[in-house]
């Protein structure tokens, strides 16, 4: 007889509960979501606009010139060219080190790492900070790029509004997403890029749902972006085209050349932050520092100033010689570490971008003048190596196809640049598991790859699996009982243990059927020391379930001993991999009803409690008086109490009226007196918060 499917009766609850606020809400939701991506792109495209227009002013504050280019910088004075890249190191410094942080640096792994552990929220004064800061970074002549500043300037302008909402959870994530597409739109001139970057980088994820107001966020700041600058590309690129079939395999070298300038860029870039680290001076003056020697660089190469468009609209437009476009590959790499080790603040996506158009108009230059009839002039390969290098170095090869195919607007050099974009990006990726973004935040501990599969049995510990029922057997228990065992046990393993219950090795029934047709010769010799198998994998209560599910993708068994934690041979029971299973799918399952059922909480304006798997508890408590200005983090709740704070609503008062606002979970947050929190917890943990307040 077929087994009949019960659902849970608070699964019954909920699926009322949400159907029935999504039918109300299906299109006004929709229609919130597509209106605030316009409004956040037009915000993103002015603050784009705004940010070129400050680059301009600090270039015309240290340089002496609206117009700023590379002819000019030529001309300057040595003292200038020296001294500018330091005073600008001066001013950069006391900004990011008083007022933001997060300004320092390319500014995107800040953005993914908001993401990440904060749930999208970011501080309106990072996009002060940045603005100022990178624009004089820029503006003075730091080797670096707007790229990366204009993210994290538009995802923090998605970041606030979305606050300014009170939207939480996924919806603030995607409009931190619009923010950095419109950003991206806008400075690019080009909206499927922006879109995409969004998506590839920043959320790393193509789902539906954001899908829409991210391309809606990006097409308007694209708008805003083209009657306000015009339908111009970020360069001045000729027309190029595949010349002959044959012409793909210098394209496929470029890309293996591609991926290990790359690798050598990332790993110059942390190894020069390390270096600068390591320095005992005070960090107020190592952007000044690394200003000086930018500067001196710069005395003679001015190329490596700024965002370096000119040198990339020389090197596609075939005006360098092939020994000076391979010098500026290594130059451009040491002044980006330079300026942004030091403490600098700008991006390196266009860092990338004018490593890439160095190294393959340098491999063009060869090329062309060994077949001059079968290959394209060099400005081709300059094109392709843009894309070919700033895909490795940021482990999003569609970005960088998009981006180079909206620049130049015409599909017959597609070919080579998707070989060898896709090329870069298979062997950085296989060399290096880290791109240049995330790579910032594997330092800090924050893993971005671990799936949703580690991210929850990391949290879980044996002691919720653990079975004290098993079988175990004795050292000398003789063969004919194992055949009964066999027979008899549900178990598909038998733990074999002295008499003082120290684990000795496991017997699986598949070793003891190996011998059953000779049981009558075999009953009375062997014994179960015979017959085991030692174990290599055990584990204490206090291990994490991420640890053993390793463990069982690397042997072929399905049930594991666990010991004592004190005494490691003392054997107290087993965990299977069907538990391990068990439990994650709960878990998962009951992180998707909280998610779902905070979402609808976070608008309501009183709720008690529901119960969830397991006896769990989600339940709305007022901050005890203890909690009050102390940090979540000083106050280690799930250490302390078992609990799990799933969101936080701030009551206060305007104009004798209360009102509600939801915060979301940050660390550093200090509890204020009113506050409520959104727990998540078992009956017996939620009873001793409740007893802070006297309940």
């Amino acid at each position: 007889m077929p087994k009949i499917s019960r659902t849970p009766r608070f699964l019954k609850t909920w699926q009322h509960i949400i159907s029935r606020e999504l039918m109300r809400l299906r299109m006004s939701r929709h229609t919130f979501m597509v209106i605030v991506a316009v409004l956040i792109g037009i915000v993103g495209g002015f603050g784009a606009i705004f940010f070129r227009f400050a680059i301009r002013f600090f270039e015309a504050v240290f340089f002496g010139s609206w117009e700023y280019s590379l002819d000019y910088a030529l001309q300057l004075p040595w003292y200038v060219k020296l001294l500018a890249p330091a005073a600008g190191g001066l001013i950069v410094g006391p900004i990011v080190f008083y007022f933001a942080r997060e300004a320092r640096g390319h500014g995107v792994p800040e953005v993914m790492e908001s993401i990440v552990l904060r749930a999208g929220a970011i501080r309106p004064r990072v996009m002060f900070a940045k603005v100022t800061a990178s624009a004089i970074s820029i503006g003075s002549g730091g080797s670096v790029g707007r790229e990366g500043p204009i993210v994290q300037i538009g995802s923090a302008l998605g970041s606030v509004i979305g606050q300014l909402l009170k939207v939480t959870g996924t919806r603030l994530r995607t409009f931190v997403a619009c923010g950095t597409a419109a950003g991206i739109a806008a400075t690019f001139n080009a909206p499927i890029a922006g879109a995409l970057f969004a998506m590839e980088v920043i959320l790393a994820d193509f789902g539906i749902s954001q899908f829409s107001p991210i391309v809606v966020s990006s097409v308007t700041a694209t708008v805003i972006s083209r009657h306000f600058m015009g339908d111009f590309s970020a360069f001045t690129i000729p027309q190029y085209e595949l010349v002959s079939v044959f012409e793909m395999i210098p394209y496929v070298i470029l890309g293996i050349s591609a991926a290990f300038v790359a690798l050598a860029f990332i790993n110059i870039l942390y190894k020069t932050e390390d270096l600068f680290e390591q320095v005992k001076i005070p960090p107020l003056t190592k952007p000044i520092i690394g200003g000086l020697i930018i500067g001196s660089i710069g005395i003679t190469f001015p190329h490596i100033f700024g965002v370096g468009y000119d040198s990339i609209t020389q090197a596609l437009t075939n005006q360098l010689t092939w020994y000076f476009l391979l010098f500026l590959v290594f130059l451009k790499i040491a002044a980006t570490s330079i300026t942004i080790g030091s403490g600098g603040s700008g991006g390196v996506f266009a860092p990338s971008l004018f490593i890439g158009a160095n190294l393959g108009g340098f491999m063009g230059s060869i090329v062309h003048s060994l077949f001059p009839a079968m290959t394209a002039s060099s400005g081709a390969y300059a094109l392709v190596g843009m894309g070919a290098v700033a895909a490795g170095a940021m482990h999003a090869p569609i970005t960088a196809i998009i981006i180079i195919f909206e620049l130049t607007n015409d599909y017959r050099i597609i070919l080579p640049l998707m070989i060898s974009c896709i090329i870069s990006v298979l062997i950085t990726s296989r060399l290096k598991k880290d791109s240049i973004y995330s790579l910032k935040l594997s330092r800090r501990g924050i893993n971005l790859f671990q799936g949703q599969e580690i991210n929850v049995l990391h949290s879980l510990k044996v002691s919720q699996v653990v079975k004290t029922d098993y079988e175990r057997v004795y050292i000398d228990t003789p063969f004919r009982k194992l055949m009964d065992l066999t027979v008899r046990s549900p178990h598909p393993n038998f733990f074999v243990v002295d008499r003082k219950n120290h684990l000795l090795g496991v017997i699986s029934i598949h070793d003891i059927r190996k011998f059953i047709y000779e049981r009558d010769s075999l009953e009375n010799i062997l014994v179960a020391h015979d017959l085991l198998t030692p174990v290599y994998h055990y584990f204490t209560p206090d291990d994490r379930l991420d640890i053993v599910m390793k463990s069982f993708g690397e042997i072929n068994i399905d049930q594991l001993p666990v010991v004592d934690t004190k005494n490691v041979k003392h054997l107290i029971g087993t965990v299977s991999k069907n538990d391990v299973i068990e439990i994650y799918n709960r878990q998962v399952f009951k992180r998707d009803m909280v998610t779902s059922a905070s979402g609808y909480i976070s608008s309501t304006q009183k709720f008690k409690q529901v119960e969830l798997l397991d006896g769990q508890l989600l339940s709305e408590v007022e901050v005890p008086g203890e909690f009050v200005n102390k940090t979540l983090k000083e106050l280690n709740l799930r250490a302390r109490f078992g609990v799990e704070v799933i969101l936080i609503k701030q009551h206060y008062d305007t104009q004798n009226r209360e009102k509600e606002k939801v915060i979301p979970i940050r660390p550093d947050y200090r509890f204020q007196l009113g506050d409520t929190l959104l727990l998540m917890a078992s009956r017996e943990d939620l009873k001793k918060v409740n007893q802070l307040n006297g309940n």
